[in-house]
């Protein structure tokens, strides 16, 4: 149970305490009511008396009594209603709350954390942040325990108003004191007047109540006078002859009212009733003045009182006398005594509205000074001492006499009568006793009642000793008769008796009381002794600390017939569970569940809310969600009625926010709820800023901010650049990609550095973007925002005129006037939004809102969140699709009600952790996607393109067309474009004729520049000669930024311009995304923004086309050599590789040519008379072409020549052809030329090595245009297209398509010490071969008459050319070094003659001719490649001397003749 205020030493004696009735004259009365007061609530303050008091038991000992208070009471002749007790109970209650000071429904949440698991200070109501801090205080102040005063006062009340009864006398009336004025005309006479009143009420049998303890009461007479008034010599006379009449025992004079009530301001005097009389402030007493309700001595007031109140007049004498029952009461209309006639109702509720009103002001005890108060104390003592007690003492006496005189002869004879019936329960009848459901009825002078009667006046007096052992002796007693009430009464007493008795000899014998409750509950059917039972027993156990047996017996008497009661006794067993050893948290919470719900039926709304907030604390976050939303469902129907209604919607708030588990009817039912109680406080204040609503849910990280216009459609043939939307994902490593392409342009731009201050363009924020900088929007371009709702419940919510909230602050950045204009909201001409009209969710659906806002004006924007009218839709749970209502349009849905509410968008940054503080503490950076600044305007452009191929073959050249617009109005200016595939497209070269300009008109024209040739000049090559700076490539440059061609490099706003656009299929097969950015500037400088982008995804899927591998070798022929060591013949393999499934039917290899700076194909070798080059699926074609070195050779231009296989030639140097070719180059252009360095002695080294790979160097680059025939449709088509390679070195093959590189087999790993000397590079053993031309000029067969002439000599010339550019020191050696023997079978032997070894120097490309002779001695063949040259660099070491291989075997065949 809950702590209380007196402990239970002390709750027991004043709950049980000697009874004295009051009976006054009118005028005593009148004197006392000056004060406001009756004569009994003038007594009340002082009737405990201040010191100890001894009387003498009937052995004669001394006893002492401590704390002795008495009740006086005006007499009431009529037992109280127990409808009027039931009221009088529940004003007690609802009048006693919690502390004000309080919020009303935060808990005193008592001495224990209710978060009993960790200890601590959690214990929370869910919408008070600041419980905790509120907890914290209350622990700290001394106030801080779980007190429920409510419950004590009502315990209070409950034990005062019991009526009396007849089977106990505790409070029957001991004394009677008799008042009467001084100021009457003869108050000796009205003394005996009201004696006989008395006698008339005690002994008369029209008066069943009030009940009197024994026969012959004391009476005492008192005096009363008003000091301020009446004549003090005339009461002393009264009270002398009183004396003399009473004797000095038996009167007294009481002096009141030393002071008169208008001078009530001049001091101020305590006022000690109050406590008393506020006890019940609702019913506190009615306007005296009134006349017919006070209470007066004379006979018909008296019945007039008495008929109308039932009330216990010791607990409030000033009752209003009207009221019957409880307006809230159940069963008003069944029982007939609680019903309640209509005008008289009406009156006593008014009449307790103007009591209520007089009594705010009214000061009780406003005549009576301080040394009035200690005299009424006075008289009180004096009472005490001189009459009460020793009436008491003597009664005892009297009583105890009587019984051991009795005892051994009624004992005796009652056995002796029911042995006579043999054993038969039922006495005799004789004996005047009465059966009833509960046992005897016994007349009042039976000794069993006598024992009873002494043993009440002992206990009253607190002889407890005595007292235990008398009612030990009744209740045996009562039990042989079977008198089970009058038992009950006994063992009720005797268990309180044992427990008081400061000795305690004995234990508390707690089964007395349990037996007790029981019968009184189940044989008698007296629930009000069974609760006063239980109240009494439930605080003894508590002292002991047997929480667990109090709470069980607290629960056992809840029950149907009182909500009230029921309300109370479930919360005390809740504290008590609370209040264990180890505490029963759950236990308590759901006990509290209980009594909050009892509470409520009983009509106590507030503690019912109490107690379900109290209940809350412990269920909150445990995932009990049903628990959670049954009490939040309650605490916000309780707080609705309580008119406590932002309570309401958190409570309602709650429900609908958690991860509900209910059913959807059920959610559906508490959204109604939610909405009706919402749209109550939203009209008490509609002015007032609009509230926060909890549905849907809005994942705020995940909103996503886009600046610009949505982009095109596609139209027809036209296609509008991808550029960014809001329905493309975010991807990390594109976006990366853009990034670097933006930051490439702006290098290019800004002379190759990236300013300091330069920011990756941001279209489209999100919570990967980087936000920590304030956006720029552009004026007049709009900005959508898309949020992500969520509906967590199982009905479909309905928002309507969704819209976006948002604060404007307009401002200009040109810097000339500096003045912030004021902060705007929503004003439509600075800002347009857009307003979604209807909004659905269905449950729980996750669906993401795009709202738009359009600025008309520059300045800082903040989005603050969105404004809707949140409603849900009746009639269906589900809507799957427009028809699942009937009756309902999509634009019309069939509405329940609305509520207008916001949610505010609050974006948590990105956690910082760069700094060593970051780390170690929790920061978030600021996200800024929400609070763009608008600047001035800026040219947009839009790009389209006509005729864009998704399918290409590799290699294959198609043309499109590219439209440029200017939608802004801002010229624009310093179009590029930029990407990582340069060698997919192009725009042209400056040589480039921009024919023709139409799209339609180039329908069927080729993509290449042709000429039309002769059919003679077949094999022979065509030359022409372009330079790469033309195409845009130059060496340094960056060849993935392209300015784009506009005619006078501006685009004027609302101009289009088309432009035609080469594109050339990816060597490898597959689909290629291919990313364009366009960049451009405006022509007046912005201070924000300096450029603008857009992006294009081009998606292109290519097939397999043609495989173009090729070699160079040195050619050994001395034709053509005009002196100078250079021809090659270069063999070209060309294969089919294309799969069928692209509908190909044939290639032809239109055209091949060559492009070199030194370099240039003469002719073709092939050595088919066929000149048609047509290849089928899979077929292979070999072409074999010579290469000659181009005359002219420049720097700066290429040499194009062209070997035709048609009847067209196309002009290999100009667009596009040139384009692409340039642009497959440009990766080699693009590497820086080699530094020089400065050290000398490895600088030779290197220098040679140089010098020997050149030797092999080749930079003869093939392009081969071929056709392809495609079948479609049943039409025709002719692709074109072209494969370029890239010849090195000699000897080696090359090729078009890129090679699969095999990846490297697994090695063991080695573990060594690298070595420091660093081994300059040198050249491979192939270069060095190539150092040094070596070629034998000789008849290829040689006729000898061997019979003649046995030896034959054949002149043969060996002809050295240098390839290298330096001077070369050559050694021919002749020996034979043939080792192996089949070399010698085949080829025979023969002898070179003459000098065997020959060294020489050649100069720089020079060529040199030695004349050998060979010597023969039989016919047959012979290979004369036998000579070895040996060849190093004149200035260097012998380190890189080797032997000069010879290309081919040179045969001889020698005839006889």
């Amino acid at each position: 149970m809950a702590q209380c205020v007196q402990s239970v030493q002390e709750l027991i004696p004043d709950s049980f305490v000697p009874c004295v009735a009051a009976l006054c004259s009118e005028e005593a009365e009148r004197l006392t009511r000056l004060n406001h007061l009756s004569f009994a609530e003038l007594l009340k303050p002082f009737s405990r008396l201040t010191s100890e008091v001894h009387m003498r038991d009937p052995n004669n000992q001394l006893h002492i009594i401590k704390n002795l208070k008495i009740a006086v009471s005006n007499i009431i002749t009529q037992p109280p209603q127990p409808g009027a007790i039931r009221k009088l109970l529940n004003d007690v209650v609802s009048g006693s709350q919690p502390a004000e000071g309080l919020v009303a429904n935060v808990i005193t949440a008592g001495d224990y954390d209710l978060n009993i698991s960790d200890r601590s200070v959690k214990a929370s109501v869910p919408w008070y942040s600041n419980w905790k801090d509120m907890l914290m205080e209350l622990q700290e102040s001394s106030l801080y325990t779980a007190t429920t005063p409510w419950f004590e006062s009502y315990r209070e009340t409950f034990l005062q108003s019991m009526p009396a009864s007849d089977h106990e006398f505790l409070n029957h009336y001991l004394a009677c004191m008799l008042v009467a004025s001084s100021s009457e005309a003869e108050p000796v006479e009205q003394f005996s007047k009201l004696s006989q009143e008395q006698h008339q009420i005690q002994h008369n049998s029209d008066y069943s109540y009030p009940k009197w303890f024994i026969p012959n009461t004391l009476k005492y007479y008192v005096l009363l006078h008003d000091v301020s008034s009446g004549d003090e010599q005339r009461a002393e006379s009264i009270y002398e002859e009183m004396k003399q009449k009473y004797g000095t025992q038996g009167c007294y004079l009481l002096k009141i009212n030393s002071r008169t009530s208008n001078r009530a301001s001049d001091e101020q005097i305590p006022d000690p009733w109050s406590q008393y009389l506020q006890k019940n402030s609702i019913q506190n007493q009615e306007s005296y003045e009134d006349g017919p309700g006070t209470i007066t001595s004379n006979k018909n007031s008296d019945n007039n009182l008495l008929s109308l109140d039932g009330l216990d007049n010791e607990v409030k004498d000033g009752l209003p006398n009207n009221f019957r029952a409880h307006p809230l009461q159940l069963d008003s209309s069944s029982d007939p005594s609680n019903s309640i006639d209509g005008p008289d109702h009406v009156k006593s509720t008014s009449l307790l509205h103007e009591t209520k009103k007089a009594n705010t002001g009214i000061i009780h005890g406003a005549c009576l000074t301080l040394t009035d108060h200690d005299r009424i104390r006075q008289f009180i003592q004096e009472f005490t001492f001189r009459g009460l007690l020793p009436h008491i003492e003597k009664t005892i006496r009297q009583l105890n006499d009587q019984l051991i005189s009795r005892k051994g002869l009624s004992r005796s004879l009652f056995s002796a009568t029911k042995k006579w019936f043999s054993g038969s329960k039922v006495p005799e009848k004789g004996i005047n006793e009465l059966k009833n459901t509960s046992g005897l009825l016994y007349p009042p002078e039976a000794p069993e009642l006598q024992i009873r009667k002494m043993a009440d006046l002992c206990f009253l007096v607190q002889h407890y000793d005595l007292a235990y052992s008398c009612y030990h002796t009744a209740k045996k007693d009562f039990l042989n008769d079977q008198a089970m009430l009058y038992a009950a009464g006994a063992l009720e007493m005797a268990a309180v008796s044992a427990f008081l008795h400061p000795g305690a000899p004995r234990p508390y014998p707690a089964h007395y009381m349990d037996t007790a409750i029981q019968t009184y509950r189940d044989i008698c059917k007296n629930m009000v002794l069974a609760e006063r039972c239980v109240l009494l027993s439930a605080e003894i156990l508590k002292s002991q600390s047997k929480y667990s047996e109090a709470a069980a017996l607290l629960i056992r008497l809840t029950s149907e017939d009182s909500d009230l009661r029921s309300a109370l006794l479930l919360e005390q067993a809740a504290h008590c569970f609370i209040n264990m050893k180890s505490p029963m948290v759950r236990k308590y919470a759901f006990h509290m569940i209980l009594a909050g719900h009892r509470f409520s039926k009983a009509g106590q709304k507030k503690h019912a809310l109490r107690c379900y907030c109290q209940a809350m604390q412990v269920y909150k976050g445990k995932g009990w969600s049903l628990a959670e939303d049954h009490i939040n469902f309650t605490i916000g129907r309780q707080s609705y009625t309580l008119r406590q209604l932002d309570n309401a919607v958190s409570a309602f708030r709650h429900i609908l926010i958690n991860e509900s588990k209910q059913s959807a009817a059920q959610q559906g039912s508490f959204l109604r709820e939610y909405l009706y109680v919402y749209k109550n406080v939203s009209q008490l204040s509609p002015d007032g800023p609009l509230p926060q609503l909890p549905l849907p849910y809005i994942n705020s990280s995940a909103t996503r901010v886009f600046f610009g216009h949505d982009r095109r459609p596609a139209d027809g043939e036209k296609q509008a650049a991808t550029h960014i939307s809001l329905d493309q994902e975010y991807d990390y490593e594109s976006s990366q990609q853009w990034r670097e392409l933006e930051e490439q342009v702006v290098a290019l731009v800004n002379k190759g550095v990236i300013p300091s201050n330069f920011h990756p363009t941001q279209y489209c924020l999100n919570s990967y973007s980087d936000n920590s900088r304030f956006p720029l929007a552009v004026v007049e371009e709009p900005i959508t925002v898309e949020m992500a709702f969520r509906n967590p419940l199982k009905v479909p919510l309905l928002l309507t005129d969704l819209s976006l909230l948002w604060k404007f602050q307009p401002k200009d950045f040109s810097g000339k006037n500096n003045e912030v204009k004021e902060l705007v909201i929503s004003k439509p001409e600075m800002i347009g939004a857009e307003v979604i009209s209807e909004f659905l969710i269905n449950s729980e659906e996750s669906k993401v809102a795009r709202l738009k806002l359009f600025p008309h004006h520059i300045g800082e924007l903040h989005i603050l969140g969105v404004v809707y009218n949140l409603g849900t839709i009746q009639g269906s749970t589900t809507i799957d699709g427009i028809g699942a209502l009937p009756g309902c349009h999509a634009g019309n849905h069939c509405l329940s009600m609305t509520v207008r509410g916001r949610q505010d968008l609050e974006i948590q940054g990105p956690r910082l952790n760069n700094t060593k503080e970051e780390k170690t503490s929790i920061k978030y950076g600021p996200d800024r996607r929400l609070d763009p600044i608008i600047t001035e305007e800026m040219p947009l452009l839009e790009v389209f393109f006509i005729h864009f191929p998704t399918g290409l073959l590799c290699g294959e050249i198609r043309k499109a067309y590219v439209e440029f617009v200017n939608v802004s109005k801002c010229p624009l200016t310093g179009l590029k474009v930029v990407s990582k595939r340069p060698e997919f497209f192009t725009f042209g070269g400056n040589t480039a004729v921009l024919t023709p300009l139409s799209p339609s008109a180039s329908e069927n024209c080729s993509a290449y520049k042709t000429v039309v040739t002769d059919s003679t000049s077949v094999c022979a090559a065509l030359t022409s000669s372009a330079s790469s700076v033309d195409f845009g490539i130059g060496t340094g440059s960056q060849p993935e930024v392209i300015p784009v061609p506009l005619p006078d490099t501006v685009l004027l706003p609302g101009a289009s311009v088309q432009l035609p656009m080469w594109l050339r299929g990816p060597d490898e097969e597959g689909v290629h995304e291919i990313n364009f950015l366009f960049y451009y500037e405006s022509v007046k400088r912005q201070p924000k923004i300096r450029h603008r982008i857009l992006r294009h995804t081009a998606v292109v899927c290519t097939s397999r086309s043609l495989n173009v591998r090729a070699t160079a070798c040195r050619s050994n022929s001395l034709e053509d050599e005009e002196g100078r060591g250079g021809n090659m013949l270069v063999f070209v393999d060309v294969e089919n590789v294309n799969t069928s499934e692209a509908g190909v039917k044939e290639f032809h290899i239109v055209q091949v040519s060559s492009s070199s700076k030194h370099w240039k194909l003469q002719k073709s070798v092939n050595l088919s008379e066929n000149k048609d080059a047509k290849l089928a699926s899979r077929e292979k074609g070999k072409f074999c072409f010579k290469a000659v070195r181009s005359a002219t050779q420049s720097s700066e231009k290429y040499t194009f020549a062209d070997i035709i296989f048609g009847n067209e030639q196309i002009i290999s140097s100009a667009s596009p052809c040139a384009d692409f070719f340039y642009r497959s180059l440009s990766f080699e252009l693009k590497k820086p030329p080699a530094q020089p360095s400065v050290q000398t002695e490895k600088q030779s080294v290197e220098d040679a090595v140089r010098l020997i790979q050149k030797c092999s160097e080749v930079d003869l680059n093939i392009v081969v245009l071929w056709k392809a025939y495609v079948v479609e449709d049943s039409k025709q088509l002719i692709l074109e297209g072209q494969h370029h390679v890239i010849l090195r070195a000699i000897g080696k093959e090359a090729f078009s398509y890129p090679q699969k590189q095999e990846p490297p087999e697994m090695e063991l790993l080695k573990f060594f010490r690298p070595e420091n000397t660093t081994v300059s590079s040198r050249p491979s053993v192939e270069q060095l071969s190539n150092l040094i031309k070596a070629s034998l000029h000789y008849p290829e067969s040689f006729n000898h008459p061997f019979h003649q002439k046995s030896l034959c000599l054949v002149p043969v010339t060996l002809l050295l050319s240098n390839c290298s550019k330096a001077d070369v020191d050559v050694i021919v050696d002749l020996r034979h070094k043939t080792t192996s023997p089949e070399a010698l079978e085949i080829h025979g032997s023969f002898t070179w003659l003459g000098q065997t070894q020959y060294k020489l120097q050649l100069k720089s490309e020079e060529i040199h001719t030695l004349q050998l002779k060979a010597c023969f001695v039989h016919t047959g063949v012979y290979n004369l490649g036998t000579p070895r040259v040996f060849a190093k660099l004149s200035d260097q070491d012998t380190v890189f001397e080797t032997s000069q291989q010879n290309s081919m075997p040179a045969l001889i065949i020698i005839n006889n003749v």
